[in-house]
């Protein structure tokens, strides 16, 4: 029993099962609010602007209609109000959705993928020049066996200069 706890400690403490789980709780949160920029924000644009072209007042109200039902009155006479939950219809307004959040989820994932990219190239430009402004261990050392004192900058490039000049 031990021994599956200490495997399912090295399991979970993994970084890429965290990276996992936290990615899927930051996507969920993502999701929402991806969600409510399009429901809350967009979509009332876009029904707006499909009010002025179309004339129907949202994307809920956009169907084709392969079989309409109509609803039955209490007296048992048929109304002209159409019953979604009996009609068989494509709904276009939950399609024109599912379409705009995934654009919204592409765009805005591409902005944040560019933007890691991004942090991560100018993280490597500041490593390389990191690296090319000071000393490795090898470097230190040939420079303590010559006798020059690593903290003087015009001692040191001297010392490689001569060394390069000698080669």
């Amino acid at each position: 029993m031990k021994k599956f706890f200490g495997e399912f400690k090295t399991f979970i403490t993994r970084g890429n099962v965290l990276d996992m789980a936290v990615g899927v709780i930051v996507g969920g949160a993502f999701t929402a609010i991806v969600n409510g920029l399009s429901n809350f924000v967009l979509k009332p644009i876009i029904n707006w602007l499909l009010a002025l072209i179309f004339g129907k007042d949202s994307l809920s109200g956009i169907y084709t209609f392969l079989r309409k039902a109509y609803q039955v009155a209490e007296d048992g006479t048929v109304t002209d109000v159409i019953d979604l939950s009996n009609s068989i219809y494509i709904d276009w307004g939950a399609f024109i959705n599912a379409i705009i959040n995934f654009f919204l989820i592409a765009l805005v994932l591409f902005t944040i993928v560019k933007i890691i990219n991004s942090i991560a190239e100018n993280n490597k430009k500041i490593n390389e020049t990191i690296k090319e402004k000071t000393l490795d261990r090898h470097e230190r050392k040939e420079l303590k066996q010559a006798g020059v004192n690593i903290r003087d900058k015009k001692a040191v490039k001297q010392y490689f200069e001569n060394k390069k000049a000698e080669e």
